[in-house]
């Protein structure tokens, strides 16, 4: 989860919104908006227990043609996009350090490496996440602390309400920030992607999810805090590179590029994780539709290593061909809508089945499943209305993918008649 949208976001929402206060309400909603998806998607996990996330959830609930457009959706945006959007950042953060060093070629040699790692058996791969995990958790907190202990200037930047936070926090400017963080958040659904990988997933997904996504939310806003605690709002006004300019500030000139390979470093775990769990719809794909069976191909090792390679390929595409901001609103639109019915389809199963086992069973039930379609659906208005553009691409998307399904449909009948 952590990766690309923490350390570009508030740039940007720094060009609606200077209030200390309306800035941490972002990361707390975005928060609180993520963990309700995430026991959402615990309950679905264990009443659905297979891998593919929104892809296995959607062709249950409603159709398998929904379940299509979803894996579809996550094929060609869900974690294609991300992923190169993270490569794209590493590069940046590389490149600012060291000039001579190309940030595009950084971005797919990175890719490279990663897939080779991925495709081969799960000890690789699981050592490769857990290591860069633990690593970012560590240098993050290392970072925070540093930065209070050293920062000779702090910002004067009020963190509690003053007058006219009530304004922003209801406006329009509000939630169209809340793209940002809820892309920030993207992959808080991950494990669901991993189901069948997962040892007694009906009883320890719920976990994974839920102290996962708690984790990580206190995090963001210990991150955000810090940013706004040592470097000046003007200087980080629309930048991607806010660590880097938050160090600068902190540590000076020396000390902002060895941050800066740090940073870089940090998001080596982000294009690791979406190379590991995004192949995996793919795959899902590949045994349900006989067009695509050469997807659901795995190693000796069970590893699908031709779903992990066309997903790189994709990433490599966006990274040479894409720009960053348009892919993060576009990215962002199109996922939000995937999740919006994957949490939606919990009613459903609910009163359409209620007699499945259901090893975990959502707190405060129907809260949490509304707080997140609330919030969700509020940010897709707006992106709709603010950037049309991006949003109508998602929708083309989607289109595309109803599109795909119906042929796909029609070139399994033929095969079959013949």
């Amino acid at each position: 989860m952590i990766g690309t949208g923490v350390f570009t976001s508030l740039g940007f929402q720094l060009l609606d919104i200077r209030s200390g206060f309306v800035l941490m309400a972002l990361w707390a909603v975005g928060g609180l908006t993520a963990l309700c998806g995430a026991l959402t998607y615990a309950e679905l996990g264990s009443a659905l227990p297979r891998s593919g996330g929104e892809y296995n959830f959607l062709s249950r609930i409603y159709h398998p043609a929904a379940g299509f457009i979803s894996g579809w959706v996550s094929a060609t945006i869900g974690f294609a996009a991300p992923t190169a959007l993270a490569a794209i950042t590493f590069g940046s953060y590389l490149s600012s350090v060291f000039p001579i060093l190309s940030p595009t070629l950084l971005a797919c040699g990175l890719v490279a490496v990663l897939t080779a790692v991925h495709a081969t058996t799960h000890r690789n791969s699981g050592g490769v996440q857990r290591w860069f995990t633990a690593l970012k958790v560590a240098l993050i907190l290392g970072f925070c602390i540093l930065s209070w202990l050293l920062a000779e200037h702090p910002q004067p930047v009020e963190f509690l309400p003053v007058s006219g936070d009530g304004a922003l926090l209801t406006s329009g400017a509000f939630a169209v920030s809340l793209i940002y963080v809820n892309y920030a958040y993207t992959g808080w659904n991950a494990a669901t992607y991993l189901t069948s990988e997962i040892n007694n997933p009906e009883r320890s997904l719920s976990g994974v999810l839920i102290i996962g996504t708690a984790v990580v939310m206190a995090l963001y806003l210990l991150l955000n805090y810090t940013f706004l605690y040592v470097a000046p709002m003007d200087a980080m006004v629309g930048k991607l590179e806010i660590g880097y300019i938050a160090a600068q500030h902190v540590f000076g000139a020396t000390g902002a590029s060895i941050m800066g390979v740090i940073l870089a470093a940090l998001l080596i775990s982000t294009v690791s994780a979406m190379v590991l769990a995004g192949p995996r719809v793919l795959q899902v794909i590949g045994q349900d539709f006989p067009s695509f069976n050469a997807l659901a191909r795995t190693n000796a090792d069970g590893i699908p290593y031709l779903a992990i390679i066309l997903q790189s390929l994709l990433a490599l595409i966006f990274i040479v061909s894409a720009s960053f901001e348009s892919i993060l609103v576009f990215a962002g639109f199109t996922l939000g809508l995937n999740t919006f019915f994957a949490v939606l389809g919990v009613f459903l199963l609910r009163i359409r089945q209620p007699q499945l086992a259901r090893p975990y069973r959502i707190p405060l039930y129907p809260l949490p499943p509304l707080i997140f379609l609330g919030f969700t659906g509020w940010t897709l208005f707006y992106i709709l209305l603010e950037r049309p553009l991006e949003g109508l691409m998602g929708l083309a998307i989607i289109g595309s993918g109803a599109i795909f399904y119906q042929l796909t449909i029609w070139h399994g009948r033929r095969h079959a008649g013949q």
